[in-house]
């Protein structure tokens, strides 16, 4: 699969400089952290899943949950495994000719037992409630669970999580397959002040003896906030709810580290698809539209709050985290669209990787001053991002990116 490859080949061909490149379930670990952009959440008990997750990938989705744990409710978790189990099959059993949006009948074991999985299926992981579930989906799968990227590990702890990634590193040897781990900081012990130092510490230590399993740490925005009985509301970010925001800059000082020992961290969850009441002024600056003649999308980001998630992902960069979860198709354009490197921050980079001991220079651009030394590392993981993501063409701005990005 390739981020933008919904949009026309000629219209990528103006938009970017670089194109990105393609990527796939079985890439360096490295590579896939970064490209998972937006990643969708579903609940496993949807019950056109199969379809749900074609259609997700023809709007740009690239890496999708579906989710057994808090977004369902308790008595209905057996109805989620056997629905998730049964969409996952009817993927993989889908007529190779048949049209994207028309899933074949689910025919378990069909075939010469490799998946037949085009370019419309996004990379799939499962957020799961109990270490046992990792183990007894894959069983359930059978050759459907090479569809399965991965297993996303809730309310994660050094104490919860050991149970978690050990049944993780048993069925991927007893399978043969490669199966990824995405634990989610949400506990308490991570919101409350006296406990988070010393848990975030134990986590590093835990997740550093299967770091090959690890892909990527996310953020429960939610959870968190609901120990102090929070919610943000869509005029804010994330960043201006205090208690929670001490929670990112702590797992991303202990956790995503440049020095080898740190992970990506993806930017929690944007809950807001439709715009209520707002208090206070838009956030996003009318010239920018105005310029690309784009005034009508300007408005319909506003309408549907939007705005408010462009501003998180600004933030999100700026702090060091990389992709994010989201609840909505409509919000993967932003998101996908704020990932691609620009040209100018494409020129620094290049400019302070070519430069060997040190020193500091002018940009290209003429407007800043880049030191080879201490923005090397911020260079080393622009570049990273500019392979999947692509870098822009000169002169076109994240208005375009979005504009095309957002068409069906």
């Amino acid at each position: 699969m390739r981020h933008f490859d919904h949009i026309d080949i000629g219209h990528r061909k103006h938009l970017f400089y670089r194109h990105p490149r393609p990527f796939g379930r079985h890439d360096d670990p490295d590579v896939l952290a970064v490209a998972l952009g937006a990643t969708l959440y579903c609940p496993a008990t949807r019950p056109s899943l199969a379809r749900d997750i074609v259609k997700a990938a023809r709007r740009g989705v690239a890496s999708m949950v579906v989710c057994l744990e808090d977004a369902i409710a308790d008595a209905d978790v057996a109805a989620a495994e056997a629905n998730a189990v049964r969409a996952f099959r009817e993927l993989y059993d889908r007529d190779p000719g048949a049209a994207d949006d028309e899933p074949g009948d689910a025919a378990h074991g069909r075939g010469n037992g490799r998946p037949r999985r085009g370019p419309d299926i996004p990379l799939l992981f499962v957020r799961v409630r109990t270490a046992e579930q990792i183990g007894d989906l894959v069983d359930r799968l059978g050759p459907a669970a090479d569809l399965v990227s991965g297993f996303v590990l809730p309310k994660f702890t050094a104490a919860a999580g050991g149970a978690f990634l050990d049944a993780l590193e048993d069925t991927a040897a007893r399978t043969g397959r490669r199966l990824l781990a995405m634990p989610v900081i949400e506990s308490r012990e991570a919101i409350h002040r006296e406990t988070r130092a010393d848990m975030l510490q134990d986590v590093a230590r835990l997740l550093a003896k299967h770091r090959d399993r690890v892909l990527a740490v996310r953020l429960g925005a939610t959870d968190l906030s609901a120990a102090y009985g929070l919610r943000r509301p869509p005029d804010l970010t994330i960043y201006d709810i205090r208690p929670v925001a001490d929670v990112i800059s702590d797992v991303v000082n202990i956790l995503g580290r440049a020095d080898g020992t740190g992970y990506v961290v993806t930017g929690p969850v944007w809950e807001y698809f439709s715009a209520g009441e707002r208090m206070f002024k838009p956030q996003l600056r009318q010239s920018p539209f105005e310029r690309q003649r784009a005034a009508p999308l300007r408005e319909r980001l506003i309408t549907s709050d939007l705005d408010g998630l462009i501003r998180e992902v600004h933030l999100d960069k700026a702090n060091g985290l990389l992709g994010k979860t989201v609840i909505h198709p409509s919000h993967v354009a932003a998101v996908h669209a704020l990932s691609v490197v620009t040209h100018e921050e494409y020129c620094d980079a290049a400019d302070i990787l070519g430069v060997a001991g040190g020193g500091a220079m002018a940009s290209a651009y003429a407007n800043k001053m880049n030191e080879a030394k201490p923005h090397r590392a911020w260079a080393e993981r622009l570049m990273l991002r500019a392979r999947v993501f692509g870098v822009a063409a000169e002169g076109v701005t994240f208005v375009e990116l979005l504009e095309a990005a957002g068409r069906r």
